[in-house]
């Protein structure tokens, strides 16, 4: 943890435990206390490549949800047309694509798309 980013792991240790110099302990009890840390703390994510706590990418993904059932209930949906962007998929850096979606007017449109598929 300390080769990876020291300064994180020195704010999360002096965070949680109110340990301002990690140096002056035992190597052990450092190792055990920094086992215990959070899983949100800073050197945690930083270690696990993980951006955002998982609360905040739950509560990105609701928000996501929401503003795609509001969307799907006026006049541009029925179109195809200003869907809104996810931001889940900004926070994880991901690029949408959205000509992986297919908009069909009638059941039967799809089923002829089915079939050929």
């Amino acid at each position: 943890m300390i080769s990876t980013d020291e300064d994180a792991l020195i704010c999360d240790l002096a965070e949680t435990y109110r340990i301002y110099d990690y140096r002056s302990l035992p190597l052990k009890k450092v190792a055990a206390f920094s086992v215990g840390l959070r899983e949100n703390s800073r050197i945690k994510m930083t270690m696990s490549g993980i951006k955002y706590p998982f609360d905040t990418l739950l509560l990105a993904g609701i928000f996501d949800c929401l503003n795609l059932r509001n969307w799907a209930m006026t006049k541009g949906a029925a179109n195809g047309e200003c869907a809104p962007q996810s931001l889940m998929n900004k926070l994880l850096g991901k690029e949408e694509n959205n000509s992986e979606y297919m908009l069909f007017s009638t059941a039967e449109e799809f089923e002829n798309m089915w079939n050929k598929a």
